[in-house]
């Protein structure tokens, strides 16, 4: 039976505590790992348990989904964490995320228009082999003195008032014994033992699904076209492979990703109104959809059963919560608490969020702090940063298949990104309530224009806008480039504030480029409000692409612009 759908033992028949903490944390996947390895490297003295469902070592490739990184999680593991050497000699660097269209042959990857780039952004990201990972972070606590239990079941878990003792009860190697500590943290991914117990779920307007598998050798991307002027728009380097490859369709995207281990992982994340999971939720079915929306992928899908590694889902995978955080001393993280989607990876960036409040908390509260007012922030805090996200998905798939709006709604999507929430991390911020608080009003404003622009976005997709296929290079744009590098700066508070008062006011600029362009398809009464960020019409962040998102494509029959 899966954590999941086991009923907790009553409280009353659980057996005394046999040892007291000041952390017990509930879950050993990756949440829950870099939990204990961010609090032992703030504070040494602290004393930790891990509760692990699975036993250990797991398997590699075929274990987890969310093996593509994005540059706060990427961060957090690296520099935050210290890891760096591990993923420089296990894990695969990866080249951006990168996307095929829907405007070209579906059977023709070179016909399709891409957005991605050739050269590795400064702030660098990994494609994470998460078996690979977790049991090098479980070797990594026991060596730092955190006790790690694996294949453990959590039977009964008793929250106390503040200032009471947690007690939590588990079965491992055919024995229940009990721990008490001072915090309980919930990482127990989906099953949310605490979100459970507390009522605290909270559904979303995003319903969508996804089914994924895995091959056990690497799928050559860079093969599926031999037309020279592609492999050109990949400066012949052939590594579009080390990108996250999405190719997109009306309300669905496929993914591919290459493992460290020599494993492909392949997804389809579908809008369930557009492709209901009913169409996808075997891998026979998933192979037949394949042959209907990507007949080129299903062909190189195909005649690989004896590679097959797994096939895993999930149906409604997006919900949220109504608390993370509490100044009784629990708290959820991952996907315990919250998960969005996996379009822009952010499953990590929200570990690596969540772990740095939680931890902070914690550290606080050892050192007898009171944490209630930070408690009641750090709540506003991670949801709003979710919230703002979850606009980025809600009620957008439709648009995927359409190369014009979507390559603007991703740079637009970046650029908020590392603007806002990758910047108060990677910046050290992000526990900083003075920070928050002197920008609260550009922030504010920024998490309004980010929802009129994503409005923008849908509006402009309903009259389906139409370009000439052709490729965008992000890291080409000087302003994408130079926001993504900014990550990497040291700076004082002063500079950090400066410096986020500069990129919000680069977001209206944007913003009402964006505007300018969407007027070409638009009556001007759609765009009111977003133009004033460019009050002399002129185009200075998107001047190399304007010609690209201008240019009609060519229909087949038709004769040249111009000819009689």
């Amino acid at each position: 039976m899966d954590a999941k759908d086991e009923p907790l033992m009553d409280d009353a028949a659980a057996p005394p505590s046999t040892s007291t903490l000041d952390v017990v944390i509930l879950g050993g996947g990756l949440a829950g790992l870099t939990l204990a390895l961010q609090l032992k490297k703030r504070r040494p003295a602290t004393t930790i348990t891990i509760l692990e469902k699975k036993r250990h070592p797991v398997s590699e490739a075929a274990h987890k989904v969310g093996e593509s990184s994005v540059e706060i999680g990427a961060h957090y593991f690296t520099d935050v964490l210290g890891e760096l050497e591990h993923f420089e000699q296990c894990q695969l660097p990866k080249l951006g995320l990168r996307y095929f269209f829907g405007d070209g042959d579906p059977s023709d990857l070179a016909s399709r228009t891409e957005l991605g780039g050739n050269v590795f952004l400064p702030s660098r990201s990994w494609q994470i082999d998460r078996g690979r990972f977790e049991n090098h972070l479980a070797r990594r606590c026991q060596e730092r003195g955190i006790t790690f239990i694996d294949a453990a079941t959590v039977r009964s878990l008793e929250l106390a008032p503040r200032g009471g003792e947690h007690r939590v009860t588990y079965a491992s190697a055919g024995a229940t014994q009990a721990i008490g500590a001072r915090w309980v943290v919930d990482a127990s991914g989906r099953a949310g033992l605490i979100k459970r117990k507390r009522s605290l779920a909270k559904e979303v307007g995003h319903k969508a699904n996804a089914v994924w598998w895995r091959y056990d050798r690497r799928i050559a991307i860079d093969d599926w076209s031999q037309d020279p002027g592609w492999a050109a728009q990949g400066n012949n380097q052939r590594s579009r492979w080390l990108s996250t490859v999405h190719l997109m369709g009306k309300g669905y995207w496929v993914w591919f990703i290459p493992l460290a281990s020599g494993s492909h992982s392949v997804g389809i994340v579908a809008d369930e109104t557009v492709h209901p999971f009913s169409t996808i939720s075997s891998y026979d079915k998933a192979l037949a959809w394949l042959r209907v929306h990507e007949p080129q992928a299903a062909g190189v899908c195909e005649g690989r059963d004896e590679q097959l590694q797994d096939f895993l889902g999930l149906k409604d995978y997006s919900y949220s919560s109504t608390q993370v955080y509490s100044e009784e001393r629990w708290a959820c993280t991952g996907e315990a608490g919250a998960f969005l989607d996996p379009f822009y990876s952010p499953g990590s960036d929200f570990i690596a969020m969540g772990n740095t409040f939680i931890t902070d908390l914690i550290e606080r509260d050892l050192r007898d702090e009171s944490i209630s007012t930070r408690t009641a922030f750090y709540n506003t805090i991670y949801f709003t940063f979710f919230d703002n996200h979850l606009s980025l998905y809600e009620g957008q798939m439709p648009l995927f298949d359409n190369a014009k709006v979507m390559a603007l709604k991703i740079i637009w999507d970046f650029a908020y990104y590392w603007t806002v929430p990758a910047a108060f991390f990677f910046h050290g911020r992000q526990t900083d309530l003075m920070a928050f608080a002197r920008a609260k009003e550009g922030l504010d404003r920024s998490g309004l224009l980010n929802r009129r622009v994503q409005r923008l976005f849908r509006d402009w997709h309903a009259v389906d806008p139409r370009i000439a296929k052709t490729f965008i290079d992000i890291p080409a744009l000087t302003f994408m480039y130079d926001l993504n590098r900014g990550l990497k700066d040291a700076l004082d508070e002063p500079q950090f504030m400066a410096r986020l008062a500069a990129n919000l006011q680069l977001l209206t600029v944007l913003a009402g480029e964006i505007a300018m362009l969407a007027r070409d398809d638009l009556p001007a009464a759609s765009v009111d409000g977003l133009t004033e960020g460019d009050r002399d019409g002129q185009f200075r962040l998107l001047s190399n692409l304007v010609g690209q998102l201008r240019a009609k494509p060519v229909i087949a029959g038709a004769g040249a612009p111009g000819s009689a």
